[in-house]
């Protein structure tokens, strides 16, 4: 993590973990083949995500599209080891332990992003009242929409404390971005350093995703990866740009980096004045229909916003609950999977059950 006050932190503290990846390792051209195409393919991604204007960071539709991505990375993983015809009973226990830990962690994320999506919707139904009452003829109009807007406030402005376990989650991921040492398996060497790829794309998102939703920078990661990935120089570009982008918005006061959110939030302090005081003249009330136009619109693409992306937190949710039951599922039929391995998971399957 890196904070302005602090030196920055980077999460490779154990060096070039490709130093020796593929020297000696024997890797087949077919092998070469199919990791050649994984990082390819991940430096594709990378590049689309990189917004074209800075006004894009962090809009609803980007975080969308870069959910997307971690979901098709995540796909690929699968289609991977289906063509490195590394079946499940060739796993190594440490892959296992390390897969299923971290697939967890992930779950626990989904969960509080998925949280956090419903509390912005929460704030919808507010807002979405007090545009009501403003276009009602009531003469409570004002004392009942100033109600909805106080709420509304309240709503946005309070702190998810899943977030708060949701950095600590990401913390101890990040603390696993190391390759498992190993020993005579090309073919796992190829699978590991896929997943390394995936971890750290992984991380970026949710990364991003949360000082989004918490309102802070603090918590951004910087990641830095080896050169010998041929996605380095793609994630690296991507990384700079987004984080330098949040960064300089919250150092000059944001209340939220969220674009959508920001432009609601800017509807309601134009309205907040008039709905206090009342409408004196023909001037004010035309002005006061005006803004109601405009925050109805915001606040339908906002609403809007959050559904989408609420659907593709749930799809990626969806994605790692169905790689765990399939593997779950695999290590039923494997008779020599060591009683260590079984033991965790029973434990981690039950959990997410």
């Amino acid at each position: 993590m890196s904070r302005p006050q602090d030196p920055q932190w980077t999460f490779l503290p154990f060096g070039n973990p490709f130093r020796m990846i593929l020297k000696g390792s024997n890797l087949s051209p077919k092998q070469l083949d199919l990791l050649n195409t994984f990082e390819e393919t991940l430096a594709g991604r990378l590049r689309k995500l990189k917004p074209a204007d800075r006004e894009d960071v962090l809009s609803l539709s980007w975080m969308r599209n870069s959910m997307e991505s971690l979901c098709e990375t995540h796909a690929d993983i699968k289609i991977l080891i289906t063509a490195l015809e590394l079946p499940v009973r060739d796993w190594d226990d440490k892959w296992i332990d390390v897969y299923l830990g971290n697939t967890m962690k992930l779950l626990d994320i989904c969960i509080a992003f998925s949280s956090e999506i419903s509390r912005l919707k929460q704030g919808h139904l507010f807002l979405h009242c007090a545009l009501h009452d403003l276009n009602s003829s009531s003469s409570k109009q004002f004392m009942d929409a100033r109600s909805s807007l106080d709420g509304w406030k309240q709503r946005i402005g309070s702190k998810n404390p899943r977030l708060d376990e949701c950095f600590s989650v990401m913390d101890s991921l990040a603390k696993t971005l190391d390759i498992p040492k190993i020993k005579n398996s090309p073919k796992g060497k190829v699978l590991m350093r896929a997943m390394y790829g995936v971890k750290v794309l992984t991380l970026f998102v949710c990364s991003t995703f949360a000082a989004a939703f918490s309102g802070s920078a603090k918590k951004l990661m910087d990641l830095q990866v080896p050169e010998i990935c041929l996605w380095a120089e793609a994630f690296t570009d991507l990384q700079i740009f987004v984080n330098t982008e949040i960064r300089n918005a919250y150092s000059k006061g944001a209340f939220t980096v969220l674009k959508e959110l920001e432009a609601v939030d800017a509807g309601v302090k134009k309205l907040y004045p008039i709905v206090q005081e009342g409408v004196k003249g023909s001037a004010e009330a035309e002005a006061l229909k005006n803004i109601v136009s405009d925050l109805e619109k915001s606040d339908e693409k906002l609403n809007e916003g959050l559904n989408l992306l609420a659907k593709e937190v749930d799809g990626f949710f969806k994605v790692i609950l169905t790689g765990r039951d399939a593997l779950l599922c695999n290590f039923r039929f494997v008779g020599n999977v060591s009683d260590e391995v079984r033991t965790i998971v029973n434990v981690r399957g039950q959990a997410v059950r």
